[in-house]
């Protein structure tokens, strides 16, 4: 398969997903609804600095939209018949899964975008490090992209059973990665944790680029991040491939 057919079976594969999935209930309830009923949970009536609190909220809204579109397409698909018809036309295992991880990091980079075009405007904080903060959402889009595809991965035709596979493992995530506790004070075996959350390295680049103190240097987030997206797709890739030879 050339370059170009593969890229066009990419970009066909989200654009069907984009004009099918974005208006899912799932998707708007998981994708905008809970971070905005989190973010006046923990913030709203609390004295909490603004720059402790946002950059974990912004990562958390990015976390949620950006997975939230891969757990439902492939369920939905094997329930309403139509995953097979997509395997037939002359795209890859590959192809599909990409086009899926697009339509999340998309959904996940345009939501999260305006929420800060919002709070630039409602709050007062302060953009220094423009550059870290892009590279920051277009890897934690991809990264959690690419983690919402490989949820979708068992060999069930319930949406339902993914979507609630998919909180037990999102759930647990938020709360071990600095977005509530900020890493510095994280102690014992809450800071090993955090170490295998991609989303540590996410809110660690966030604070870097909205003025706040990393952790990490840059160039360890960079590579962790890179690292769980090579790893999310490889696994996703596996666990595809294995269901198409059983018939799943």
């Amino acid at each position: 398969m050339s370059s170009s057919v593969f890229l066009r079976g990419v970009l066909v594969t989200a654009e069907k997903n984009i004009k099918i999935y974005y208006n899912k209930a799932p998707v708007l309830i998981f994708g905008l609804l809970f971070p905005l009923f989190m973010f006046f949970a923990f913030y709203m009536g609390r004295k909490i600095e603004l720059s402790v609190f946002l950059p974990g909220f912004l990562a958390m809204t990015l976390f949620f939209t950006s997975s939230s579109v891969g757990p439902l397409i492939t369920p939905w698909e094997k329930q309403a018949g139509t995953y097979e018809r997509l395997l037939s036309f002359p795209v890859s295992v590959n192809t599909v899964i990409l086009g899926d991880v697009v339509a999340g990091s998309l959904f996940g980079f345009i939501i999260t975008s305006v929420v800060m075009i919002v709070c630039a405007i409602f709050l007062d904080f302060v953009v220094t490090n423009i550059v870290v903060l892009v590279v920051a959402m277009i890897l934690g889009t991809l990264c959690f992209a690419s983690l919402g595809v490989l949820l979708a991965s068992p060999s069930v035709r319930s949406p339902s059973h993914i979507m609630m596979f998919s909180s037990l493992i999102r759930f647990p995530l938020i709360f071990i990665s600095g977005i509530f506790i900020p890493l510095q004070e994280l102690r014992g075996t809450g800071r090993i944790l955090s170490y295998i959350s991609p989303l540590t390295y996410l809110v660690d680049m966030f604070h870097a680029g909205l003025g706040g103190t990393s952790v990490f240097p840059f160039a360890v987030d960079l590579l962790v991040l890179i690292f769980f997206i090579c790893g999310f797709l490889f696994i996703a890739t596996l666990f595809y491939k294995r269901n198409m030879m059983k018939g799943l």
